[in-house]
Formats: structure tokens, C-alpha cells, sequence
């Protein structure tokens, strides 16, 4: 019977969280963002605007799981798409998906999603998880490699599935305080590009002033 190894846990704290319909235009302009190559690799085809706006307009936030890494900026630069089974036959079954922005690769990034999806899987009951990528993706099936997926190679795509151990109280609460650690880190981040962007507003009347009483007094 085929081991069911667990992903590999990191040391590294990166906030992660769930994406939802609102953050529609962070997803869209994430994958705007990425050049044709990296479109190429993340869809398996080099997807143009098009494709993107129709693939970000059909995405289903209730039966998916999408989970984003935000920088300070609340910009978008790492996502991934948790897509589970359409046929009530396969509901043990999910797909992978990955993309992170060329300025944050190196990072980790990739690994850390993948983690994070593993869990809500594993937790929704999945046992087997899915990555289909190209077989030049080679950052892709290092992730999949790492976490003890069993890769199967045809030609130009590969295929790699990963069996995932049942969800317990460990993964449960793994969850959950994940969850909201990346909800306080995106509110903190929230407060601080809010109160910059006022200091800004501030900064620029204080400047007006001093501008023109230099003007009234020449």
C-alpha cells in the first residue's frame, strides 16, 4: 500500500490566507502580472488577458479554496487555487495550482501554499491531491517532490499525485490559527497603508501651506 507522507513542515512563519470574491481584482491583476512564460507554466498554455479575465471571472469561491500571500503594500504576489472535484464520485479528489510573482520567487513562497492547501484538503476530507503541470515546470514538481508526491511523466506534462493522511485534531487547529494569523497580518498591513496614505494627504496640505504664505509674504 502507498505511504501517505505529510508535507514537510517549514520554520518559517508566512501568512497565508483564504481569498474570497472580493479579492477579484487583486487575483486578476496578480495574473496580469505574470510574463508569457510564467502563463505558459502556471496553465499549461500562454494564457493572453482574455483567458485570464475569463478564468478569474469563473472562479467558484464556494466550492474552491484560494489562498493568497499579501507584501506590505496588500499587493498580491503569491497565490494558489485549491480546486476540488465536480464529480460526486471523485470528492476525495483536488487539484493544485500555483503562481507567485518573478520579484518574490525564491522566497518559499510555492512550498508554503502548497502546506497551507494540503491542510484545508485534508481537512475537507480529500485524500488525494492532484498537480498537473508541464514537465519543464521544475519549481512546481520540486514542491510536489518535497511533499512525497509520486510523479508520472508523459512527454511534455507530467502528472504528480499526492495521498494525503486523514484530517485529525492536529490539522484542525493548524488551520484555524493559520487562518487568523494571516487575518491580523492583512488588518495590521490595512492600518499601516491607511495611515501612510493619510501622513501623505497630511504631508501634502502642510506643504500647500507653507507654500503659500511663501507666496504671501514675497
Amino acid at each position: 500500500m502507498t505511504s501517505r507522507p505529510q508535507p514537510r513542515p517549514t520554520s518559517t512563519v508566512v501568512p497565508i490566507r483564504s481569498l474570497s470574491v472580493d479579492h477579484l481584482a487583486d487575483i486578476e491583476q496578480h495574473l496580469l502580472a505574470l510574463d508569457p512564460h510564467d502563463r505558459y507554466l502556471r496553465f499549461g498554455y500562454a494564457a493572453n488577458d482574455e483567458q485570464i479575465h475569463r478564468y478569474v471571472a469563473q472562479l467558484n469561491f464556494e466550492r474552491d479554496e484560494l489562498f493568497g500571500i499579501f507584501n506590505r503594500k496588500l499587493q498580491l504576489i503569491a497565490m494558489s487555487h485549491l480546486a476540488f472535484s465536480v464529480d460526486p464520485q471523485l470528492t476525495t479528489c483536488a487539484e493544485f495550482g500555483v503562481s507567485v510573482s518573478k520579484a518574490a520567487r525564491g522566497r518559499g513562497y510555492g512550498s508554503r501554499l502548497f502546506e497551507r492547501a494540503a491542510i484545508k484538503a485534508r481537512n475537507e476530507g480529500v485524500s488525494q491531491l492532484f498537480i498537473h503541470a508541464l514537465s519543464e515546470n521544475t519549481a512546481m514538481l520540486k514542491i510536489a517532490r518535497q511533499a512525497g508526491a509520486v510523479i508520472e511523466r508523459a512527454g511534455a506534462e507530467s502528472e504528480a499525485h499526492l495521498w494525503l493522511p486523514p484530517a485529525d485534531f492536529d490539522s484542525r487547529v493548524t488551520e484555524l490559527v493559520d487562518e487568523q494569523l494571516a487575518r491580523t497580518d492583512y488588518h495590521l498591513k490595512s492600518q499601516a497603508r491607511q495611515f501612510w496614505s493619510v501622513l501623505s494627504v497630511l504631508q501634502d496640505i502642510r506643504q500647500g501651506v507653507r507654500e503659500a504664505r511663501e507666496r504671501a509674504r514675497s
